[in-house]
């Protein structure tokens, strides 16, 4: 089965400088990315904690193009307008953040904002199945959330092949969040993802003031991710 969307890098600004998030933002972009992923965690649902509305209004001047917002919160509900509001393109929660993930998808889309559903490693891809006419993504955790820097978990490439089955012809986005560097993108890309979240593996060797290895690493994922798609061709 091909998949229609093209491949999107979209780095996690939890791996860049945080008293310079702005400017980071901007140089990712300039660098290539295709979506800027913000991981806002509350010390609660995952073990610390990051960012939350006021931050992501403070980035929305700085990114041209999609925020993605990842809330690794709970409850998520009471938070999503404010989100919304914030300038949130895509506010993706857990199954497991709320006793009503189906209503928490209702509230997102009503915000006016893209919905999406996170799987964490312990979730099985039928979780997503009574959502599927709910979401514009699907993000299929290959770390345990909570932290930067985790090693990727490759029994979570069945999770994502499960979920592109599931998908069929709805264009509904695969991302994949954990782990993913020029050595991972080939296996969750020939598994059916099309946007993939790396954190240290863009911002490694970078700055701001030097920002051309921002672009090397971009390139050199999505050329990975790509080289592996066009094999299945």
């Amino acid at each position: 089965m091909t998949n229609s969307h093209p491949i999107r890098i979209a780095p996690s600004i939890l791996a860049a400088d945080f008293a310079n998030f702005g400017a980071e933002c901007r140089a990712a972009e300039d660098a290539g990315a295709d979506w800027i992923h913000v991981d806002v965690m509350d010390g609660h649902f995952v073990p610390n904690l990051t960012f939350g509305p006021a931050m992501c209004k403070a980035l929305r001047p700085h990114i041209r193009g999609t925020m993605d917002v990842h809330l690794m919160i709970a409850p998520v509900d009471p938070y999503i307008q404010a989100f919304a509001d914030a300038g949130a393109d895509v506010l993706t929660a857990h199954v497991e953040a709320g006793p009503h993930i189906h209503r928490t998808l209702q509230a997102i889309r009503a915000a006016g904002v893209k919905a999406g559903v996170a799987l964490n490693p312990g979730t099985p891809a039928s979780a997503a199945q009574p959502l599927l006419d709910m979401v514009d993504l699907i993000c299929v955790m290959t770390v345990n959330p909570g932290f930067g820097g985790q090693s990727f978990i490759a029994s979570q490439l069945q999770t994502i092949r499960d979920v592109k089955a599931m998908i069929g012809d709805r264009p509904i986005h695969i991302e994949v969040d954990g782990g993913v560097d020029t050595k991972t993108a080939p296996d969750v890309a020939r598994a059916g993802a099309d946007v993939l979240v790396a954190g240290s593996a863009v911002f490694r060797g970078g700055s701001v003031e030097a920002p051309d290895a921002y672009g090397a690493n971009i390139v050199a994922i999505r050329a990975a991710a790509e080289s592996a798609r066009g094999e299945m061709a």
